[in-house]
């Protein structure tokens, strides 16, 4: 009988200390997963929201492939919305915020330049959410944007150099301007002549990744 206690005693023992070895492994295993998570999220309109293209061939999608042949734990979040405005950005910015990233693009004030929006607005709009996001201490890029020629020269003069003056007011780091390379080449933009295909977009990535990787490596 003491034999047979004995041995229950020290067969639950050995049952329970592999159990919490098991259960320490896998925290230890969750929590270095979770660690290596670097969350990306893009912050616009219809340019980087996709449209007119399929999921995967949008900007978060194609910025995300490429950032997996370096770092396989790398997530870009797509939190762009056709129309919206930087106005429209801000209202929503706290809640966009919910999965916590590591880093923002900012890619904001394509449709502020359409509408002929007062350029000062869009100014104050982004320089709210700059605000916001260093707070929280996220890493930014922003992604310029530059007025529609037909808008006028002393138009152009103000909307161009919000990006620049931001950048430098808050010691971001600046995309001059999202669409270079892209805009008003019709083999990379679809029919509407405003939006690009999946060639523009995969140009568009290649060029803003070196920008977002030097942002991700200081970060690391």
């Amino acid at each position: 009988m003491g034999f047979s206690l004995f041995t229950g005693i020290s067969s639950l023992t050995r049952c329970v200390g592999f159990t919490l070895i098991v259960n320490l492994g896998l925290l230890s295993f969750s929590h270095s997963s979770l660690a290596q998570d670097y969350t990306i999220l893009v912050i616009g309109d219809s340019l980087s929201a996709g449209y007119g293209l399929e999921k995967k061939d949008g900007f978060p999608e194609q910025l995300e492939a490429a950032l997996i042949n370096t770092d396989p734990q790398v997530r870009v979040i797509n939190a762009g919305v056709s129309g919206d405005t930087t106005t429209g950005g801000l209202a929503r910015l706290n809640w966009a915020l919910a999965d916590i990233p590591h880093m923002v693009i900012l890619e904001l004030g394509a449709n502020d330049g359409l509408r002929g929006l007062d350029p000062t607005l869009s100014s104050e709009n982004l320089d709210q959410m700059i605000i916001q996001l260093k707070k929280q201490g996220i890493s930014i890029l922003l992604a310029g944007m530059l007025a529609p020629p037909n808008m006028g020269e002393e138009y152009g003069l103000a909307f161009n150099s919000i990006y620049p003056d931001l950048a430098k007011r808050h010691n971001v780091a600046l995309y001059p301007f999202f669409l270079e390379g892209v805009a008003g080449i019709p083999d990379l933009n679809l029919e509407d002549g405003l939006h690009p295909t999946k060639d523009g977009v995969a140009k568009i990535v290649k060029q803003i990744l070196p920008y977002v990787l030097q942002i991700k490596e200081k970060v690391q």
